[in-house]
């Protein structure tokens, strides 16, 4: 909208409010006597002052000071419509009302140092710390593994026969959490494909998360899709390159002397064929399919051109744990039965021990190569930290003892590397919000305070319903300032809590044996004291946060009701 028209019907709306109040010319006068019916001088400046060039309004203070004090006095003695005439002041003398919204008609946001302040401006002023985060997070994939050169060349070694067109033989990776198993695994993978894409060889590594994609029909849903996809974008490309030789064989039949095809017949028939391929790609639904016709699409769709397959399968444990071998079995055998293309298998787990539940036939084709991954030390973990840090933060962004004091804390944790990572990421997260300027030993003493009570939540959130039973009772006891608590103390509370929420009340022995799976996970802290004739028992108290544990334990749908008990239990001390 032109400023013109805003300042026409901004007098117009001057107008029809003194026709609504009085007569022109009567009583809207302003501090001087001028009758403010007449012309309004605001959008007349004299022709002294010289006009702004971005609003055409005059940039004479002393004339800008007086249309506004004029409009204010005709806003005071007239009954008029408050909107029409600030937008008269915007528009007509340059002036604003600093009560109305800072943007004029043309859409452009008119800057006030303070007042336009909003909620991110000061989070965004400080100087950043990260230069990279992402280097941090678990998917990220870096182009240096350091100390895992060993591990890295033997995959290398066992997967170069693909790059020659043969079949790679089957690997399962061993090693604890944190250890590189899936960095160094998808790091490997990359260059494989890239070298493929060098040598113009049909390789391709397809990676599964088995902890989410954790039945066969979902493994073979995914794979099949990839591959009709892939095959897809192959079947356009040849048929453009078709229909384009059969444009330039209409008119010259010679160029197809260099050709698969012996005429024009020959490639309309190819064409025919390939039009009706892409009509027979059909993507498979991720339920309501019989498995055996999932397994049948995968099966053809990998099969529809010459390629070596690799499928990692990331948490291979947890397929096997939910689905059984059946994934597995099907997997391994298919090279027998495929005609173009080649597929190998790359198992990762945690679970050195998850081939014992394995089909022997099974068991003895799958780990046919195993790799180990060892624990990293706290002066590898530093290394690996040292080298991370250095692209995901400024410079001089760390103190000294930064680098030392995660790795240390990580190398507890049995050399977990993610941990370490997570460690020295979420300290540059505590820094950077509490406006630091650098990352200080305090901000790793805190993120380690935070991702263990992380923790703890994550391990309460997933116990089975009688150990969380168990710990209310201990919570319960402790609430009420019982000090050096007892077995008998807890199975008598876990009694009466599993009769008002009706659960099954299981043994004093096996009541026992919960506390000491909550020993054991951190979460309680129990010793065995001699009571002398009495016998021994063992004494406990809590090692994790009252009020956030206590607060998992009542998100529980099926403990939700034991919050009522707690006066029931309340009033057991009271007697």
């Amino acid at each position: 909208m032109d400023e013109g028209e805003n300042t026409s019907k901004a007098d117009e709306s001057v107008d029809d409010s003194d026709i609504s109040g009085d007569q022109p010319g009567t009583d809207d006068t302003d501090a001087t006597g001028a009758d403010l019916d007449a012309p309004p001088s605001v959008d007349s400046p004299p022709q002294s002052a010289e006009p702004d060039p971005a609003t055409g309004a005059s940039t004479d203070p002393d004339h800008v000071s007086t249309d506004v004090d004029d409009v204010s006095t005709d806003v005071d003695d007239v009954s008029t419509d408050i909107d029409d005439v600030s937008t008269d002041i915007d528009v007509g003398s340059g002036g604003r009302d600093r009560s109305s919204t800072d943007v004029d008609f043309d859409g452009v946001v008119l800057d006030d140092d303070d007042e336009n302040q909003g909620l991110f401006d000061d989070l965004l002023s400080g100087e950043p710390i990260f230069e990279n985060k992402e280097v941090l997070r678990p998917s990220y994939t870096p182009h240096e593994l350091p100390h895992r050169n060993d591990q890295i060349n033997r995959m290398a070694t066992i997967l170069v026969s693909a790059l020659r067109g043969e079949t790679p033989s089957n690997i399962l990776i061993y090693g604890k959490t944190g250890t590189g198993k899936t960095a160094s695994a998808k790091f490997v993978s990359q260059e494989l494909e890239s070298t493929s894409q060098k040598y113009d060889v049909p390789c391709e590594v397809e990676y599964i998360n088995c902890e989410v994609t954790d039945t066969q029909y979902r493994v073979l849903a995914q794979l099949a899709n990839t591959f009709i996809e892939e095959n897809q974008a192959v079947i356009d490309d040849r048929l453009d390159r078709c229909r384009e030789l059969r444009s330039t064989a209409v008119d010259d039949s010679t160029v197809l002397a260099d050709t698969e095809f012996a005429s024009l017949d020959e490639l309309d028939a190819r064409i025919e064929e390939l039009e009706a391929d892409a009509d027979e790609m059909e993507e498979v639904p991720m339920t309501g399919w019989p498995t055996d016709r999932v397994y049948s699409t995968f099966f053809e769709a990998v099969d529809y051109h010459e390629r070596v397959v690799v499928i990692m399968l990331d948490e291979i444990d947890k397929l096997v744990e939910k689905s059984g071998d059946d994934t597995l079995y099907n997997l391994s055998r298919m090279n027998s039965e495929l005609n173009r293309s080649r597929i190998s298998i790359m198992g990762i787990s945690n679970d050195l021990k998850f081939t014992d539940f394995l089909d022997p036939r099974v068991k003895s084709s799958l780990g046919e190569e195993e790799i180990v991954f060892p624990p990293y030390d706290a002066n590898q973990l530093r290394d690996i930290l040292q080298h991370r840090a250095d692209i995901a933060f400024k410079q001089d962004a760390l103190t000294d003892d930064v680098i030392p004091l995660c790795a240390a804390f990580a190398a507890q944790e049995h050399g977990d590397a993610r941990r370490a990572l997570d460690l020295l990421r979420t300290a540059g997260e505590l820094a950077e919000r509490s406006q630091a300027e650098i990352v200080a030993e305090k901000h790793v003493r805190q993120a380690q305070d935070k991702i263990e009570l992380d923790r703890v939540v994550e391990v309460v959130r997933t116990l089975p319903t009688q150990s969380k039973i168990v710990l209310f009772a201990v919570i319960l006891l402790e609430k009420n300032g019982v000090h050096n608590i007892n077995t008998g103390e807890v199975f008598n509370i876990y009694k009466r809590l599993c009769e008002e929420i009706d659960a099954d009340v299981l043994t004093q022995r096996r009541v026992t044996d919960l506390i000491s799976e909550l020993d054991m996970l951190g979460i309680v802290n129990a010793v065995v004291v001699s009571k002398g004739r009495y016998g021994r028992t063992k004494e406990m108290g809590l090692s994790v946060p009252v009020e956030e544990t206590e607060a998992v334990l009542l998100s529980d749908s099926r403990l939700g009701d034991i919050e009522n008990a707690q006066p029931f239990v309340q009033a057991r001390f009271d007697n």
